[in-house]
């Protein structure tokens, strides 16, 4: 799996001062940029100050709100000044991707108010390619970043949009920069960076679209494994999140979690939901672990953690397990986190089947 890391990002903001160096003779301050009524220079200025805000984040591991400051371009900067600021901002949030643990989470208001270190790195990359395309437009350049780049963008802060025919015309249809065949146009888009819900000894952490195609053909999805991890569970709830974000119906918050311990970092299982809950509000629940992680009583607290996060919303109403019924640890682990047994279900009815209302 690729890596939203300070690469990428120094990929990005080269794409976008390759072209943009191309034109700095032409009036950045009177034309604006594209659709917005910023002029192409505060444009630029206003990538400058994303990715220091962004590597802002990170560096001071910000955990309630924004870092008070921000960056503005000194009076009478022209275009090849602005540029200059964008290499050097762009370079600061690379170093602080870099240097920023994996586990570590900092500040952002939307949607989880939380995002790690690839989160940032998208975001980032993002406001590079989407308002160096404003900037191009503006002064009448064209404009195409690396398939990869969009891509990548898309697949992790963009998880509840199908995906198109190419990826940039995909990420510039989402942010209601550009029209797609067979798609309403797009007035209003927020991009959503994965969920995280915290238990006693465990994080879950949500798996995006990449991840999970990354697991579901073998890889490690970007995480530290446990000897024997992941288990084939985690593997078949991966493709299931492929096939919802192939097919555009892929929620974040009611995907795939993978389970992360405090103490070393690394994943021990996985758990998550069969999709959103449907009219009725129930969602079904799932979930396994690496052997070497069973019997310390992971799976009982982490299904706590992630059963209470969804009882707490307005449209759930109730939550359901199937266990097989020879399964008699996994019976337990549902017991303890308060489902009760409702009926059986499968083939001779193999299974049991478990609900927990709210």
């Amino acid at each position: 799996m690729r890596s939203m890391g300070g690469k990428r990002v120094e990929e990005a903001v080269a794409s976008c001062t390759r072209l943009l160096r191309t034109a700095t003779d032409r009036d950045w301050d009177g034309v604006k940029a594209g659709r917005l009524e910023w002029s192409c220079l505060r444009t630029a200025e206003h990538i400058a100050g994303d990715l220091v805000a962004y590597a802002g984040q990170l560096a001071g591991r910000a955990q309630d709100t924004y870092v008070p400051f921000e960056i503005t371009l000194d009076e009478g900067t022209d275009a090849v000044g602005a540029l200059d600021v964008i290499e050097a901002t762009g370079a600061l949030l690379s170093a602080a991707v870099r240097t920023t643990p994996p586990g570590v989470r900092a500040f952002h208001p939307y949607p989880f108010r939380s995002v790690n270190r690839e989160g940032f790195a998208a975001m980032g990359i993002a406001e590079v390619l989407l308002h160096t395309h404003d900037i191009a437009e503006g002064l009448g350049l064209a404009y195409e970043p690396p398939a990869e780049l969009c891509e990548d963008v898309l697949t992790r802060i963009f998880p509840q949009v199908q995906p198109g025919p190419e990826p940039w015309p995909t990420l510039l249809w989402a942010t209601g920069r550009g029209e797609l065949p067979g798609r309403a146009p797009v007035t209003e888009w927020r991009w959503h960076n994965t969920p995280v819900v915290p238990a006693e000894r465990l994080t879950l952490e949500g798996v995006t679209p990449a991840a999970a195609r990354d697991l579901f053909l073998g890889g490690d999805g970007g995480f530290e494994w446990i000897e024997g991890g992941p288990f084939h569970g985690t593997r078949e709830a991966s493709g299931m999140v492929v096939a919802a974000y192939e097919n555009g119906m892929y929620r974040p918050e009611w995907g795939l979690y993978v389970l992360v311990r405090t103490e070393d970092g690394r994943a021990i299982g996985g758990m998550g939901f069969h999709g959103a809950p449907d009219e009725d509000g129930r969602a079904e629940v799932g979930y396994d672990l690496a052997e070497a992680a069973r019997g310390h009583g992971y799976a009982t607290e982490a299904l706590r953690a992630l059963t209470a996060r969804a009882l707490d919303r307005d449209d759930v109403r109730a939550l359901h397990a199937v266990v097989n019924e020879d399964n008699h640890a996994s019976h337990a682990v549902v017991s303890r986190a308060g489902f009760r047994r409702v009926g059986t279900t499968g083939e001779n009815g193999t299974q049991v089947a478990y609900e927990l209302r709210g």
